[in-house]
């Protein structure tokens, strides 16, 4: 059994209307958002998904439910955007390139929060095969996005600081315009080590307006609460020496294991 159909049996995707790419995106594209990020035990996040099944469909890529994510986050030489994170200023950003791996898909993104907390996020297409790298136009276009959000860090700064792999399933409420993902098998991978996502959890994370979406008011029924957790900000913190202590990597420490020679990764799965 692969990772995704692992995912997909442990949730019960199976249990959910299935909807297109186009419908998920028309409905619900939310580019402008606010971001509520939960870990929830695997049998509490398959319960999460029951009881959204009347309201909420599965993004369904050809009879495939989850799809492989693949993460380079690029950062600066003193670690800037980990920085601004971790020490919680209003104004953060990430640049990262982005790999849907059965479907051969690559962007380059641009997350930055402004000072209302929301997450603005921008996108670029790019070849697959300029996964891992900026190339000339994906510098353009970091330069411009970070000008405008007024965040003094040009791409020329910018270098391959991490990455981050996981398989994710994407749920939608059409009729509201809300998101629900979760992801499952997360690893993130820095030089010779990697920290891993206890198997066993699933990091949640609801995308809507500013007040809470039915996903979240149904996770705080049951006793779960937001956490700030950001995936990279997680990779960095338990994997470069030296970083001050924080929040976060006490958080992590109790849901993650580090390795510092780990077996090789998985191969990237590009379409045909």
């Amino acid at each position: 059994m692969t990772l995704g159909s692992s995912l997909a049996a442990g949730l019960g995707l199976e249990k959910l209307r299935g909807a297109t790419l186009a419908e998920v995106d028309a409905a619900a594209a939310l580019q402008y958002r606010v971001d509520r990020k939960y870990l929830v035990p695997l049998d509490g996040a398959g319960r999460l998904v029951a009881y959204l099944s009347d309201s909420h469909h599965v993004l369904d890529l050809g009879g495939r439910r989850t799809t492989s994510y693949l993460s380079t986050y690029f950062d600066t030489e003193q670690l800037g955007a980990w920085r601004a994170h971790a020490q919680g200023r209003r104004r953060r950003w990430k640049v990262r390139t982005r790999l849907y791996a059965e479907d051969g898909l690559c962007r380059v993104e641009v997350k930055t929060k402004d000072g209302r907390g929301a997450t603005v996020k921008y996108a670029l297409k790019i070849p697959a095969a300029e996964y891992g790298e900026l190339t000339t136009q994906s510098m353009e276009f970091v330069d411009e996005v970070l000008d405008r959000a007024g965040i003094p860090v040009t791409a020329k700064e910018l270098s391959a600081a991490a990455e981050v792999r996981y398989v994710r399933a994407a749920l939608a409420d059409l009729d509201h315009g809300s998101r629900v993902t979760l992801d499952g098998a997360l690893i993130c991978h820095r030089d010779d080590r990697t920290a891993a996502l206890d198997p066993g959890h699933v990091l949640i994370e609801t995308k809507g307006g500013t007040q809470p979406a039915r996903a979240d008011r149904l996770l705080l029924g049951m006793g779960v609460r937001p956490v700030s957790l950001s995936k990279y900000i997680v990779g960095q913190s338990l994997l470069t020496p030296g970083l001050p202590d924080n929040d976060v990597r006490r958080l992590a420490r109790a849901h993650f294991t580090t390795e510092a020679h780990p077996a090789p990764l998985p191969e990237r799965i590009l379409a045909a």
